[in-house]
């Protein structure tokens, strides 16, 4: 009866923090959701300044002492996490879990393996945890709609980008053989880069062609590349739509594996198959 009553117990306490820390929509879960972003922002913001030699020099050790305390504290969320789902392998090998994890890791490594000290530049992917905690991919469409958008317009693209590494490599190999390498197109792979950045109108300007027919070459791959830059994203976005019109998500999260995101009228999740309450 005992074992019983505490396995009950155990539960509860399970699903209210399952409630806190995967849902937003109770005063203890926006009270959550407000520290961590806090935490975050606060965290971000010590690996940057960290990295100005000025400030690591000054405020090193303070900086040190932080860090293992957004550490430790990241580290007690992400059990936390583990630790209120049925299912935790699910939520560890899932996209944000890996994040938490290569969040907290670096700091752990650093101990064991001097010299490690340039992985924690990893911490800065605490940053993408902003999204979740804000639910901010549900405006811009849900993770799902993006990746199936990308899918469904992935052929499109490749042969987009195909016919465009053609025209770079042609108008490349015209300008090595009108300038050569008294304008500094010293080799065919060189006049291709140059193409490349003169198609993406990035225009470094380390390289640049100085006969009139050379400039004249430059100025149509200049025209080109402004008409080019618009196709992949009027592919991406034409998918967008496509899909957007089939998927209506709401936040919903799943409390056996953790995971978020699902339709509105869902009955079972999409990444575990467990039923939604």
């Amino acid at each position: 009866m005992e074992e019983k009553a505490y396995r009950s117990s155990f539960h509860r306490m399970r699903d209210k923090t399952h409630e806190v820390i995967f849902e937003a929509d109770t005063p203890l879960g926006k009270f959550f959701d407000v520290v961590l972003i806090a935490l975050i922002v606060l965290s971000v913001g010590t690996v940057m300044l960290d990295s100005v030699e000025s400030y690591s020099e000054k405020y090193g050790v303070l900086f040190y002492r932080l860090e293992w305390g957004f550490t430790i504290a990241f580290t007690i969320e992400y059990l936390l996490r583990l630790s209120c789902i049925a299912r935790p392998s699910r939520y560890a090998t899932s996209f944000f879990g890996v994040v938490d994890l290569l969040a907290i890791l670096p700091t752990y490594i650093s101990l064991f393996f001097p010299g490690s000290q340039y992985l924690l530049v990893i911490r800065l992917l605490r940053v993408l945890r902003v999204f979740r905690v804000l639910k901010i991919v549900q405006y811009v469409g849900e993770a799902d709609l993006l990746m199936s958008a990308i899918e469904a317009s992935r052929r499109k693209i490749t042969i987009f980008l195909f016919a465009v590494f053609t025209i770079a490599t042609i108008a490349g190999s015209l300008m090595y053989v009108i300038e050569g390498a008294a304008s500094g197109f010293t080799s065919i792979p060189r006049s291709i880069y140059w193409s490349v950045v003169t198609l993406t109108t990035v225009g470094y300007g380390d390289i640049s062609p100085t006969t009139p027919l050379g400039q004249g070459l430059a100025t149509i791959i200049m025209l080109m590349g402004y008409g080019i830059i618009a196709v992949p994203t009027g592919i991406v976005t034409a998918e967008i739509t496509r899909a957007s019109e089939r998927v209506h998500l709401a936040v919903r999260s799943c409390k056996s594996c953790g995971g978020e995101f699902h339709a509105r009228d869902a009955k079972y999740c999409k990444h575990c198959g467990e039923k939604l309450t």
